[in-house]
């Protein structure tokens, strides 16, 4: 039989992620307004759903591997791969899809910058988080518009005892140091969490096979111009009146600044560097029973994000860059982003045999640039749009069939740019229709059957950048589509070893009208002869496997893994060769705990090559990883590691080497 509903729904906390633990600790527990559901019933971490087919990083799991920003983390995940960019960011790919079609949350909140729908993965900290949610294809309308592939929802942390908290200090290689502190407390009907966080860097140590060049764009050792610092503060406040209802107001904060290492190709190099990467959140949530049958839930949000960028013309770090007319104007550039909106979702568990949803959404996006002189260079404003519902129904004692539709509006707000002036756009609009077919085996065993059909909205960047003279703007670009089938498994297959969890998922994922650049005219690169357009031309298939499995074997032997294959085509240029994403990774650790307080790690990570372009690829590489750590005491915890043991020399995108063979040593309380 299915386990027995709660008006307290949470989705992906449930999943029985291949590297979830079977319980978490006090000071791990998720914040569950913070969750993101589709509908169904409540479980444990660790348990399977009923609804959907996530999956989770706990919080036990980023401190075992040692993952402490957000893009290490969910790499611990089958179907997400890491990459970067020119700009020094950390991006993540889910199952081929990049961060623009798998959106990043916090509590339910979007958090993605607004102007180009990215992130930098690097810049978030899991320190202060309990888990990490991620949603693979089918996922819940409540994410609103653009989880054309997914979404990435990270989860803070609810105290549950009078006092509670943990404190790190820890070194690494590179002139690395890093402090965090989280403290709990929960007092009869309200509670309050706090957490802190500073890390700063010299830079990044490089392997040793890195040979310099004769240009010196890069001379080895420590990246030039890699140096990072990142300062976090996280607080949130709740009241929880009676047994049902609950209220919150929570607050992120977070300064960051850092260099841009330029890339080791001398022609591709740009001498950049960040001193403002600043981002902050204020939300509000609430859930209110309204009688037996109905919940409402409301979220309010207003998030924002600023940052400059100083390009330099030579790697002296010291002269602006000019337009070429003794200006200095295109040296700095600001950017101060801002979203504010809500969401309103009542549930209803009136109908027997029916979970009901409605989800009502309103979102503005407002982008405002700046050159050094304060002059404003551009300024856009959208508002988006978004009404959906979901039905979980109850087929037979094991079946259920999960429905969802929504449907999206972005409505041209403001659009502005110095460099000439466009009429604002019509309304886009794009429907998003859902399935999925769920199976309990048994206790802890299932299958299910999804089909999703998602949209992603262009960006502020799509529609109207002209990237410095080089493209001419689209303001009328329309959304892209995609339709997103799978068939998975998830339980314990051997009752002799009851602690294995097995997870296998085949999916195939066809985007339609995807959003590509284009030349205007005919050339071989964009430039102001030869500009090009980003338009709705593209068309693309993923198909691909999983399999993941975990579990202890023996009292003092833990093993896991999981692989990843994708065959990637692009359907509407056969030619053209799909960048970025590797067709294959394996990830495999195994865990030894030879007396009791003592734990071993060993892990390994293969991506195979990855295609650049039509013509080059970066060669696949093999990441091998040890770590040991030692309990002296019951709340002590003293570990050290190793990453990319054998010093490997590879790349996560051309000119743009990863990091060398890197020690760290951290110390934590845990109270």
């Amino acid at each position: 039989m299915l386990p027995p509903r709660s008006s307290l729904s949470v989705l992906t906390l449930a999943c029985a992620a291949w590297l979830g633990t079977p319980a978490a600790r006090a000071a791990d527990t998720p914040f569950e307004l913070g969750t993101v559901t589709v509908t169904g019933s409540r479980a444990q971490v660790g348990e399977m759903p009923t609804d959907q087919a996530g999956s989770l990083v706990t919080q036990e799991d980023m401190r075992r591997f040692g993952r402490e920003t957000v893009g290490d983390a969910v790499a611990l995940l089958p179907g997400v791969t890491r990459s970067s960019n020119s700009r020094n960011e950390l991006l993540v790919y889910l199952r081929g899809y990049d961060p623009r079609q798998v959106p990043l949350f916090i509590d339910g909140v979007p958090v993605y910058v607004p102007y180009d729908g990215y992130v930098d993965f690097n810049r978030f900290s899991t320190y202060d988080l309990a888990a990490i949610q991620v949603a693979k294809g089918f996922s819940s309308i409540a994410y609103g518009p653009n989880a054309l592939g997914g979404a990435i929802n990270l989860v803070s942390r609810k105290p549950v005892q009078a006092l509670e908290g943990d404190a790190l200090l820890g070194v690494a290689r590179g002139g690395d140091r890093k402090a965090a502190l989280n403290l709990g407390t929960r007092q009869g009907r309200w509670y309050a969490q706090l957490g802190l966080s500073w890390r700063d860097a010299d830079g990044m140590p490089m392997s040793a096979d890195f040979k310099p060049s004769v240009t010196l764009v890069e001379d080895g050792g420590l990246r030039n111009n890699s140096d990072r610092r990142d300062r976090k503060a996280s607080f949130k406040l709740g009241f929880l009146p009676n047994a049902s209802d609950e209220y919150t107001l929570s607050y992120t904060r977070q300064d960051g600044r850092k260099g841009q290492p330029p890339s080791t190709d001398f022609k591709a190099a740009r001498y950049w560097r960040w001193p403002v990467w600043d981002k902050d959140s204020l939300y509000f949530l609430s859930r209110t029973a309204l009688g037996e049958s109905e919940t409402l839930k409301l979220r309010l949000y207003h998030d924002r994000f600023d940052n400059e960028v100083v390009s330099y013309a030579d790697d002296s770090y010291t002269r602006l860059l000019t337009n070429g007319r003794g200006s200095v104007a295109s040296g700095r550039s600001h950017y101060r982003d801002r979203s504010g909106g809500g969401a309103l979702e009542l549930e209803s568990r009136r109908w027997d045999g029916h979970l009901l949803r409605a989800v009502l959404q309103l979102k503005r996006d407002r982008h405002r640039e700046t050159d050094a002189n304060g002059t404003v260079q551009a300024r856009y404003e959208d508002e988006l749009r978004s009404l959906g519902v979901e039905d979980l129904i109850d087929l037979a004692p094991r079946w259920q069939l999960s429905l969802g539709a929504a449907r999206h509006e972005l409505r041209p707000a403001q659009v502005y740019s110095s460099s000439g002036a466009y009429a604002l756009p019509d309304t886009r609009r794009a429907t998003n229709l859902q399935a999925g077919l769920f199976h309990a085996l048994g206790a802890q065993d299932r299958v299910y059957l999804t089909l999703a059909r998602k949209t992603r909205l262009p960006t502020l960047k799509d529609r109207y950048s002209q990237r410095l003279g080089n493209y001419v703007e689209n303001p009328a670009l329309g959304p892209e589509t995609s339709l997103n089938l799978e068939l998975g498994y998830q339980g314990r297959p051997l009752a002799a070893l009851p602690a294995l969890v097995v997870e296998a998922a085949l999916f195939q994922s066809r985007a339609d009208d995807k959003i590509q650049s284009v030349f205007v005219k005919d050339g071989n690169a964009c430039g102001p002869a030869t500009p090009c357009q980003m338009r709705n031309v593209g068309e693309a298939r993923v198909t691909g496997l999983e399999l993941g499995a975990r579990g202890r074997l023996l009292r003092w032997l833990e093993l896991g893994g999981h692989l990843t294959l994708l065959d990637q085509k692009n359907i509407s240029s056969p030619d053209t060769r799909v960048t970025g994403v590797p067709d294959r990774k394996l990830f495999a650790y195994a865990r030894v705990t030879p007396v009791a307080g003592v734990d071993l790690q060993a892990s390994a990570e293969h991506d195979s090559h990855r295609w650049v372009n039509n013509t080059s690829a970066l060669s696949g590489a093999t990441v091998l990883g040890l770590k040991a750590s030692w309990q002296p005491l019951a709340r002590l915890t003293l570990e050290a590691g190793v990453d990319n043991l054998l010093d490997k020399l590879y790349e996560l995108d051309a000119g743009f080497p990863a990091a060398g063979r890197s020690w760290y040593a951290n110390l934590r309380h845990t109270f």
